[in-house]
């Protein structure tokens, strides 16, 4: 007979059980508590696009759309992506399904993202992200709100210690048409010394130079022109108003201003939070505004801001998470009291509290085993001389409201 082979997850995914899947849960369910709190409505969008949408909105020249896409021609002919990010298959919806008349919208969505880059500690080909826009604000306050939340929520995660937020300030269109002169001028005077990839970028993606890590830019990108000196009156204006609503706010963050985005559709704010507690994957939430954006897709011109955080990073940085326990333990120790335990143990589930059975196996050692589920309280049916009994035990009378337990077993018994 043939060996049936078995088999393996596919390279840079992850099978999320146990204590990985209980940080996982965690940062989620802070994530969904927060924005609730700031009033962003939850959405859910497709698991893929039409590749296009992508290649427009990231540009065909960046990473992601060049090397790191999952994208496939379907049974019908059409190229199919796997969403790499959030935003851009946002954007489509808000222009496919007519939400502009909803504007301004605050939304709020996670779930699993795709790139096939090389797997490393916090990185995966299949990962997840939570995600959190404003579409259709272009006032300052829209920045200044998202980065609130995004504070609360590495607050009410407990990582917020260690965590920096990085700003800086993209300018308008005329700020950033005369910055990015200033920079294709810098780096055409040095573009002997220039690495291969800073050479392509030089033509369509300049500001993609200054964030670079090849030891070869880094001289001649730090020496490059800095936007401040190229801010018009209303952008710097804007960018203070964004600092001075943070302060209002006690915000702590710090200026960066090498914190660039490449593309030409991003405006004013860039912001990166970032940590040193996980090596070179140092950004754990980063965003900006991207007024750009909507009227390059064919939308009508809309401004937009946004953010997104890798659930894994954030997870890894939590401590060490609750196990969940059982409230109630619901222990057979006798025959002919399975329905009775049954409908004990929905009514007790039905009122709210976790509970578990323990009808199956070695009738003496049943007790032992809930026990060693540590629960609250145990419920056991048992047979003295004969006569039924239920004998409730409380073991941490702070978890779990007994009196409440105690008259659901008074009403089945």
């Amino acid at each position: 007979m043939a060996r049936i082979e078995t088999p393996k997850r596919i390279r840079g995914t992850q099978d999320i059980f146990g204590d990985e899947q209980r940080r996982f849960a965690t940062v989620l369910d802070a994530f969904d508590r927060v924005r609730r709190l700031y009033c962003f409505q939850r959405l859910e969008i497709p698991i893929f696009e039409a590749t296009n949408v992508f290649a427009r909105s990231m540009g065909e020249t960046s990473d992601v759309v060049s090397k790191e896409m999952y994208s496939f021609e379907d049974r019908g002919g059409d190229s199919i992506t796997l969403r790499p990010e959030f935003t851009a298959g946002i954007a489509r919806a808000y222009i496919t399904e007519g939400w502009q008349q909803y504007a301004p919208l605050k939304l709020a969505t996670s779930g699993p993202v795709f790139r096939y880059e090389r797997p490393q500690k916090g990185r995966y080909r299949q990962f997840h992200q939570i995600d959190a826009e404003i579409i259709g604000a272009p006032e300052p306050a829209a920045d200044v709100e998202l980065l609130v939340l995004a504070d609360q929520l590495l607050h009410e995660l407990g990582i917020a210690e260690g965590v920096t937020l990085q700003l800086n300030t993209l300018g308008d269109a005329a700020t950033r048409d005369a910055w990015r002169t200033a920079l294709v001028a810098h780096f055409e005077a040095h573009r002997g010394e220039l690495s291969e990839d800073s050479v392509a970028r030089l033509e369509k993606n300049p500001l993609r130079i200054l964030d670079s890590k090849d030891p070869r830019d880094r001289p001649i990108a730090d020496s490059a022109p800095g936007i401040d000196g190229f801010l018009t009156d209303e952008a710097a204006a804007f960018f203070k108003a964004v600092t001075d609503g943070l302060d209002a706010a006690g915000v702590a963050w710090t200026r960066n201003a090498r914190l660039v985005r490449g593309l030409d559709y991003y405006r004013h704010t860039a912001f990166e939070f970032v940590t040193d507690r996980l090596g070179a994957q140092g950004t754990v939430l980063a965003g900006g505004r991207y007024d750009g954006l909507i009227g390059s897709l064919g939308g009508p011109e809309t401004a937009g801001v946004g953010w997104a955080a890798g659930v894994e990073r954030l997870g890894m940085l939590l401590a060490e998470p609750v196990v969940e326990k059982v409230q109630v333990a619901i222990v057979v120790e006798a025959a002919g009291f399975e329905q009775a335990s049954t409908a004990l143990l929905a009514q007790v589930r039905r009122a709210g509290f976790s509970a578990e059975l323990f009808a199956s196996g070695s009738v003496k050692k049943r007790y032992d085993r809930a026990l060693k589920s540590d629960p609250a309280m145990t419920i056991s049916f048992q047979l003295h001389d004969g006569t039924a009994a239920i004998n409730p035990r409380v073991l941490h009378p702070d978890a779990v409201d007994a009196d409440l337990v105690q008259r659901l077993i008074a009403s089945a018994a």
